[in-house]
């Protein structure tokens, strides 16, 4: 049986959501969601949530794997068995190793590495349920537990994904946009500026449509570095306000 053609704009151009082309998702931010973590944090948007863990700097076993230098990160990212409608097998696989990865190396630019010699910190994303964006919204989550960890930073990594549905760059795709549109462009900036510590493309578009992806995707990595300062804010004024 043929699959039931998805309208992505309705009459008033708004998307199958109801947002506009260049709006986030509601997005919401909880900094200090796990006790036994040095640092944690929970970050939804939209219908995707993430609980992301940090545990370091602490002394990295086995040693072979220090650095003389500086620390080593390890990341874990993982999409719990129910987070799909379709109900995965628990354990590592192959896209799961590869997304680490790319989280991995959007985060190294900003941790200060070199105040760690011989030391690990282990990072852990928990996608507890998924409707596009998990990569993005997971390296969200993780700045935000390395700040509440109190790891040294350069700055706060914000991601989000732009894309093209219907010849339309569209913000913070939705997982019916990422499944079925044309383009997914994962980006990642420093304190939301112009510096790019992650670029992917999943799909064929031209510049022209490219240039106005990455432009949106910037005014969207801006505004979830703010909220992401708030989140920051909020967890630290609760403490003081215990005192």
């Amino acid at each position: 049986m043929a699959e039931k053609e998805v309208q992505f704009f309705d009459k008033d151009g708004k998307r199958v959501d109801g947002r506009k082309p260049e709006d986030l998702r509601e997005t919401k931010m909880e900094v200090g969601v796990l006790e036994e973590a040095d640092g944690s944090a929970m970050v939804e948007t939209g219908n995707t949530r993430v609980i992301a863990s940090v545990f370091g700097p602490q002394k990295l076993h086995p040693r072979h794997l220090q650095e003389s230098d500086r620390a080593v990160i390890k990341m874990r990212y993982n999409m719990a068995p129910f987070s799909v409608d379709d109900r995965m097998r628990p354990g590592p696989n192959r896209r799961a190793k590869e997304i680490g990865l790319v989280a991995k190396k959007a985060l190294e630019p900003v941790v200060e590495l070199e105040n760690f010699p011989k030391a690990g910190i282990d990072i852990s994303m928990e996608v507890v349920e998924s409707d596009g964006g998990t990569r993005v919204t997971g390296i969200n989550a993780a700045a935000l537990a390395l700040a509440d960890a109190g790891i040294p930073m350069k700055g706060m990594i914000s991601a989000t994904a732009a894309g093209v549905v219907e010849d339309t760059p569209v913000l913070d795709v939705n997982g019916i946009e990422d499944k079925q549109g044309n383009a997914d462009i994962p980006i990642a900036t420093i304190n939301g500026g112009d510096e790019i510590t992650l670029l992917q493309m999943d799909g064929d578009i031209d510049q022209e449509m490219l240039d106005e992806c990455l432009e949106i995707a910037r005014k969207g990595c801006k505004k979830l570095h703010e909220q992401q300062k708030k989140a920051l804010v909020e967890k630290y004024e609760s403490i003081r306000g215990e005192y």
